[in-house]
């Protein structure tokens, strides 16, 4: 009987810690799922191998309650169609340049319509990744895009179930409860979405047919930030987002060259996944603190998982890469932001006012 009561007293504070602590159960868990994603990504080195951490780390740093087997798979889904979608949109209109044109057009503005009416943003970013990105791969050889396509499938769906079972081992405290719901998703036609939507499209067709025409494969980063940056379309938002991003680089790119060096002074495998957990809880620590740093850091842990996917060989220039990242994300919010001033400036400022009567 006193055997069975201190057990029970030795085991209530370790249970009592894990139920009710919900910062310290999302730390554990964001470093042990990113690891273990790692771990596996870095083991294997399949193709697109990096990008299956860089999910994981994105999924597991949300603020979110535990996904369902359903939301799980539909998340994948999302990704699944969207990359479908990009692949047919290449294969069977790439041959065709002004119906090409036209279609990517309509492509961009009905993918910015679905967001700024409330629509699934993971389907929003794979969908303009897929028709980006694939076209430009096509270009080089068919065979790239499909590869591309199976590969980067592949590499989320272990990301999304690295997320799943992170959180199966590592629940919420029952007292964490959920977030609050959104606006949900707005049904029928919405002119405020519209306006916004073809506002995005415009600022993006045309550096998006640039890098095209001129076969600018190798800068393609610009395009996608670009495009990315546009989902919000007003300039001071994208100058913000801008900013924010460079931040976390820096950031990011500070970490990875400790990380990178420490590596390099003891270059096992073992002692990578110990490093790499410990930087984790460091970054995860910070991440769920709560304080002003804290959104900088997940893009900056991603940004530290991407440089170092790109350490594994040799002749590896940590600081070229910083640079170009930083080069690249600058251009890419200087585009954004002088694009939609100039067309809030000439094309879209008599819509301001019949709006504002309306």
């Amino acid at each position: 009987m006193s055997i069975d009561a201190a057990a029970a007293v030795s085991e209530a504070p370790t249970k009592s810690v894990w139920r009710s602590d919900l910062r310290r159960v999302r730390i554990v868990r964001y470093a042990v799922g990113v690891t273990t994603a790692s771990a596996a990504a870095f083991a294997i080195q399949w193709p697109l191998f990096f990008l299956t951490p860089v999910f994981a780390a994105v999924f597991l740093s949300l603020p979110l309650p535990s996904p369902t087997i359903r939301q799980s798979l539909d998340l994948v889904g999302h990704i699944l169609i969207a990359f479908l979608l990009g692949l047919v949109f290449t294969l069977f209109l790439m041959p065709y340049t002004l119906a090409y044109v036209l279609v990517l057009g309509l492509v961009l503005f009905h993918i910015y319509y679905l967001v700024n009416r409330g629509g699934s943003i993971m389907l929003a970013l794979m969908s303009l990744i897929a028709v980006l990105i694939l076209p430009m791969l096509a270009l080089e050889h068919d065979a790239l895009a499909t590869s591309f396509t199976l590969y980067f499938v592949l590499s989320s769906a272990l990301a999304v179930l690295t997320y799943l079972l992170a959180h199966r081992l590592f629940p919420d405290p029952v007292v964490a409860g959920s977030l609050p719901k959104g606006a949900g998703f707005q049904r029928g036609y919405s002119k405020p979405a519209a306006v916004s939507a073809l506002k995005s499209t415009v600022a993006v067709l045309p550096i998006a047919v640039l890098f095209m025409v001129m076969g600018w494969s190798g800068q393609i980063l610009i395009m996608v930030f670009a495009a990315i940056f546009s989902l919000s379309p007003q300039a001071s938002k994208e100058q913000a987002a801008g900013i924010k991003s460079l931040t976390s680089t820096l950031i990011g790119g500070i970490a990875a060259v400790v990380f990178y060096w420490l590596i390099v002074a003891v270059p096992e495998f073992h002692f990578f996944i110990a490093l790499l957990f410990l930087t984790a809880l460091i970054f995860g620590s910070a991440i769920f603190s709560g304080g002003p740093v804290a959104q900088y850091l997940p893009s900056a842990f991603v940004a530290v998982l991407i440089l170092i996917g790109g350490s594994m060989g040799d002749d590896v220039d940590f600081a070229g890469k910083l640079v170009m990242r930083i080069v690249l994300i600058g251009l890419a919010t200087l585009y954004v932001v002088a694009a939609l001033a100039v067309l809030d400036r000439f094309l879209f400022r008599a819509r301001e006012p019949s709006r504002a009567s309306a």
